[in-house]
């Protein structure tokens, strides 16, 4: 066999097996030339059609294990969008809780000031949302009403309240204001006058400060009377300033129950100023034995104002109303109780109560129980309020768990709340970094949203780096 005999046979083997681009190396039109010298015969599949066939296979291999990581996220994102809309719900029902509070402080700011047109405003506002203090808000817009000379009108928001809440411990009080105003209906309405009652006041004032044992015995006589809320209410106040032994016993008549629910609240906060073991046990037998929850509230904001953490650690652990164990905690966290939360937080099985007790760990200034939640807890939902909150408190063990976290994370959710967390405490450097870094075309763009935002001197070279790319 000559030399050319053999090359034309050895051209034509290598187009027929397809090795000549695979295994030799040589150039594609060298293997077409083979190919082109090469006679016709039997086909077969070249071994660069059954790599392409098995990176084919190994792509779409890849997609389905794609589609199946999309469908598993998707999963968790609609679980997510559903907590956090259950929460949205409570926040909005604590929104207006808060509201409803803030109503009632404000149109009794007012009606101190002797400011009765906002004062009726503030309480028609509250009397709309009936919440638990309508009936309140009803009697107050009825004084409020009378002392602007609408005296019918006062009669009618009377007659309404009576008929809506029949059961109210404020109808005491409204029947006497109602007799008042029919007494008075022939009188001219003069609101910068000065009453019997206001000159009573001022006197039970100078007897106080002079001789505190005479006027104890007097304060209670108006408090058991039949003068106003109002007039009682700055009654108590007077008591509340002597301090001695006998002004401690008429407080704990009061926060008893032997009165509206507005001087026994705040009998109860008094109570909470006054302080030591008699104050405390006053305060136990209230919150033991009255089934008013806003009493039992003020009960534990007054254990908070006298630093009573054991009274508040028990109210935490045992109280079995949701919304009344959630204040607990929160004043907890506010007295600085972070072994107490902690222990709260081994023992509870509840998710959401362990997300209110991250919240006290926020409010205490905990980072490192924060810290410890966000890298170690299980539970996502409880990761993400830990690095929430650790956004709330910042500083720099917060900074830099957060920076760990992020680079550890792969959970897409989890990620997003770090930027949230950074947001929250204007950390654009960092924002800047994963923006920088991030290859995720999603995650980058929250980046700069947040960056947006933040508008300082570091987000804004950033953005004007990415306008000059």
């Amino acid at each position: 066999m000559n030399g050319r005999t053999s090359t034309e046979n050895f051209k034509r083997a290598a187009a027929r097996l397809g090795i000549a681009v695979v295994l030799l190396g040589w150039p594609a039109a060298s293997a077409g030339a083979f190919a082109a010298e090469s006679p016709p015969g039997p086909q077969r599949p070249s071994d660069v059609t059954f790599f392409a066939e098995h990176d084919h296979s190994a792509q779409s291999q890849r997609d389905q294990d794609q589609a199946a990581r999309d469908h598993e996220q998707a999963k968790k994102d609609a679980e997510q969008e559903k907590r956090d809309t259950e929460q949205a719900k409570k926040d909005a029902e604590q929104e207006r809780l808060d509201r409803m509070q803030e109503l009632y402080d404000e149109g009794r700011g007012y009606l101190d000031e002797e400011s009765y047109r906002d004062a009726a405003r503030a309480f028609t506002k509250l009397a709309e949302m009936h919440g638990a203090q309508a009936d309140a808000a009803f009697y107050w817009l009825a004084y409020a009403q009378n002392k602007l000379g609408k005296r019918d009108a006062a009669l009618s928001t009377i007659a309404e309240m009576k008929r809506s809440y029949p059961q109210s411990r404020w109808t005491r009080d409204a029947v006497t204001l109602e007799f008042e105003i029919r007494q008075s209906s022939g009188a001219k309405a003069n609101p910068d006058a000065v009453n019997d009652e206001e000159l009573k006041l001022l006197a039970l004032q100078g007897l106080m400060n002079s001789d505190p044992q005479k006027a104890a015995p007097m304060v209670e006589k108006v408090l058991s009377g039949s003068s106003s809320p109002a007039v009682k209410s700055k009654a108590l106040f007077v008591l509340a300033q002597s301090g001695t032994s006998q002004a401690m016993d008429i407080l704990g008549k009061v926060a008893l129950g032997q009165s509206n629910p507005e001087l026994q609240r705040k009998a109860v906060e008094y109570l909470g100023m006054f302080g030591g073991d008699r104050a405390k046990k006053t305060l136990a037998d209230v919150y033991t034995t009255t089934g008013d929850a806003s009493v039992k509230s003020a009960v534990l904001k007054s254990y908070m104002i006298s630093g009573d953490k054991q009274s508040l650690f028990n109210a935490a652990k045992n109280e079995k109303n949701d919304g009344l164990r959630r204040e607990a905690i929160k004043q907890l966290g506010l007295v600085g109780g972070e072994s107490e939360l902690e222990q709260l937080y081994r023992a509870e099985n509840s998710t959401e109560v362990r997300r209110e007790i991250l919240q006290a760990f926020f409010l205490a200034g905990d980072a490192k129980r924060l810290v410890e939640a966000a890298e170690g807890e299980k539970d996502p939902e409880l990761r993400r309020a830990a690095i929430k909150n650790l956004g709330l408190v910042g500083g720099k063990d917060a900074a830099n768990a957060l920076q760990s976290i992020y680079a550890k994370e792969t959970d897409r959710s989890l990620k997003e709340e770090v930027l949230n967390a950074y947001f929250l405490q204007g950390n654009s450097a960092a924002l800047v970094a994963i923006a920088r870094s991030e290859k995720d075309p999603g995650l980058r763009k929250k980046a700069v949203e947040k960056l947006s935002l933040i508008g300082d001197k570091t987000a804004t070279d950033y953005m004007m780096e990415i306008l000059q790319k």
